[in-house]
């Protein structure tokens, strides 16, 4: 016999499960979702449309040289604050930081490693720390390279990516692009070779200096390569610019550039490269630099 007034059923509150963060984003170029362990199994480069998303300086060694061939010269070098530039924040402060964000000491690592079988003079530049900008200690760093492997009779590779000259150090950071193009003209008169790879971003003093100046001028696609940006460009001339403008594919297509590859044919591309390169009738065919 049914009992009036008193509840005889339990409410069950079904909860919706958790997801957790941090396990998905979304592609700038398709916006598709992609799942972040299928995207670093892809070298950070979307399986929808090939957008090609940025790497660290880590995943960049691991990706290009054999593993544990990377050997770091000139870890320890800081930039200092010869202006005193004071703003919304010192230079020190965003120096300080950005070593703590990435855990390095300033925008490149440089130092020897190995591609496939040849040993080279190599260097990768960090976008994470202040925008792999140009100043003192990157120039100082990639001219150090440039001259050691020189002296060693080592190619160079050099992995560029940058958003300009850093602002805080003024007149010293302009200084770098005649240094570093310096370094590669002596480099080039010893007849070995110089192989960058531009990735995005490449603009401003680096793509002015060094980032252009190689045998061959390699580029992964779709990457953002130019002295100044579009929208400056564009204000400038009070014209439109064509479609795809200061693209790789675009500079590719106007002689800037000698080959777009994509990120996982990279490494090999690199070692075809080098093996017509730095072949013994390369690499003797003239004295050491004194």
């Amino acid at each position: 016999m049914p009992i009036f007034g008193k509840k005889h059923y339990t409410t069950v509150s079904v909860r919706k499960r958790d997801m957790p963060d941090g396990l998905w984003l979304k592609c700038p170029a398709c916006e598709e979702i992609i799942y972040k362990k299928e995207l670093a199994a892809n070298h950070s480069v979307c399986p929808h449309c090939g957008h090609h998303f940025q790497l660290d300086r880590r995943e960049r060694i691991e990706l290009l040289t054999e593993p544990g061939s990377f050997e770091e010269w000139d870890a320890e070098m800081t930039s200092v604050d010869p202006l005193e530039f004071s703003g919304v924040s010192p230079y020190t402060e965003k120096l300080r930081s950005n070593m703590e964000k990435t855990g390095y000491r300033d925008a490149v690592s440089c130092g020897r490693a190995r591609i496939g079988p040849h040993p080279v003079g190599f260097g990768v530049m960090d976008f994470n720390f202040l925008g792999a900008s140009m100043g003192s200690v990157v120039g100082e760093k990639i001219t150090r390279l440039i001259e050691r492997s020189t002296a060693e009779r080592l190619p160079v590779v050099i992995v560029c990516a940058s958003g300009g000259a850093r602002m805080y150090e003024g007149m010293l950071s302009l200084m770098q692009m005649a240094k570093t193009s310096g370094a590669l003209a002596r480099h080039a008169a010893a007849r070995l070779p110089y192989i960058p790879v531009l990735t995005h971003p490449t603009t401003a003093g680096v793509m002015a200096s060094f980032a252009t100046l190689g045998d061959v001028i390699v580029a992964e696609p779709g990457a953002l390569i130019g002295f100044a940006g579009p929208r400056v460009i564009k204000e400038t001339t009070q014209q439109d610019l064509p479609e795809g403008f200061q693209r790789s594919e675009f500079l590719l297509k106007h002689g800037l550039l000698d080959l777009v590859v994509p990120r996982r044919e990279l490494k090999a591309t690199l070692i075809r490269l080098l093996d017509f390169m730095a072949g013994p009738q390369v690499a003797f065919a003239a004295p050491p630099v004194s």
